[in-house]
């Protein structure tokens, strides 16, 4: 047994059970188990150990060298959002004072992490350095670490180098995973459950800056100052002007008014769309979106709005068609009282007197159709029953 479980430490105890007993082991089941686990011969596998027990060591964080990101899975957001089971929050967490920020989004996809991105470092006030990531498919390939193509665009457009964290080694962002706890424990959990996206994030940055900042910290630099004082000391470089054009797209369903929401706006298409599935795309620094078919056709153009500021961008042509629509459906004529007496129009009259006449007989086919009954041979029918034989 003992060589056996060397070669796979994570064989079933059922399967090398049967495989002794096939030697000739002549005891139960629980007593093989109790004495693997008495003698301890189940080794222990440290690929697969949680990071929890093993050795790890303070890891240095100087100013304005690093920032940290990560994803974090928000369970059962409102069902009003229509983004599904789950809600996706981009954290980024400087690694030296630990002063975090996040970004809600539908979806992980690499266009909404660089809006992400984009959005959490100019909350944060700046650009480390580096930017330090786990080995999601957005920014490496996981196998061998290597940043991906498109990502290393995002990264020259901002600055930065990317470095990319050990395979499972949590504790080596250990900053920016405490943050995904505190962003679920105290923000997300109690969040309402009427309040819209913008509405949401809204909370979320002004829990940041007014609960998130406010934490003590001890610092062998800073000695003991908040996060918002030990933040405001490190060196961070501008961001650039406009975000790094990735362009984000989302499909949508036409309310019955013609319209899609977009970012706590309305966007206006061709009223015929009312009610169908459109796609939304929007590149980031530009001052307008496009609103296509499924099959990519461009049907909408308009200009942004500010996020959520809940107006109605409606083009001149949308809504004279939409008017002329609506009217045309539209009956004009009064409607009918209850008690009004409506007797039977002529038409009501001729297709009563059709249907008359068709009911009535032929008189020439009726003497033709008459049927002649022979009495005489009912006559020798009871005839012959009264004759006894």
């Amino acid at each position: 047994m003992t060589e056996r479980l060397k070669e796979d430490p994570h064989l079933w105890a059922v399967t090398l059970f049967d495989e002794i007993t096939g030697l000739g082991y002549d005891r139960s089941y629980p007593t093989f188990t109790r004495q693997i686990r008495v003698r301890s011969l189940r080794p222990h596998c440290e690929p697969c150990s949680a990071t929890s027990g093993r050795a790890n060591a303070p890891i240095a964080h100087p100013r304005g060298e690093e920032t940290q990101w990560d994803w974090v899975e928000l369970p059962d957001p409102p069902e009003h959002w229509g983004w599904g089971k789950n809600a996706h929050l981009l954290v980024g967490a400087l690694a030296h004072s630990g002063k975090w920020r996040g970004h809600l989004a539908a979806t992980e996809q690499q266009p909404h992490l660089v809006a992400g991105l984009d959005a959490v470092v100019r909350k944060l006030g700046g650009l480390t350095k580096k930017w330090r990531f786990d080995r999601m498919t957005t920014v490496c390939h996981p196998e061998s670490g290597k940043v991906t193509a498109t990502f290393a665009a995002v990264a020259k457009h901002y600055g930065v180098q990317v470095a990319i964290c050990p395979p499972r080694r949590g504790n080596r962002k250990g900053v920016v995973e405490k943050s995904n706890h505190t962003a679920a424990q105290r923000w997300w959990r109690t969040l309402p459950d009427d309040v819209t996206v913008e509405e949401a994030q809204a909370s979320l940055d002004l829990w940041c800056a007014t609960r998130g900042d406010a934490r003590l910290r001890r610092s062998h630099v800073d000695g003991r100052a908040s996060v918002l004082t030990i933040a405001e000391r490190e060196p961070l470089a501008p961001v650039p002007s406009t975000p790094f054009p990735a362009t984000i797209t989302e499909d949508r369903i036409v309310s019955a008014q013609a319209l899609v929401a977009w970012r706590g706006n309305f966007y206006s298409v061709p009223p015929e769309l009312a009610r169908a599935q459109v796609t939304v795309s929007q590149r980031l620094g530009a001052q307008h979106l496009d609103i296509a078919t499924p099959s990519g056709i461009v049907i909408a153009r308009h200009e942004l709005a500010p996020d959520g500021a809940g107006v109605m961008v409606r083009d001149h042509g949308h809504v004279i068609a939409l008017e002329q629509l609506v009217l045309a459906g539209h009956d004009t004529s009064r409607p009918h009282r209850r008690k009004e007496r409506i007797p039977p129009g002529p038409a009501a009259r001729a297709a009563a007197d059709a249907l008359r006449a068709r009911q009535q007989p032929d008189p020439v086919s009726a003497v033709n159709d008459d049927v002649v009954i022979d009495l005489a041979k009912y006559d020798r029918a009871a005839n012959g029953r009264n004759t006894l034989t």
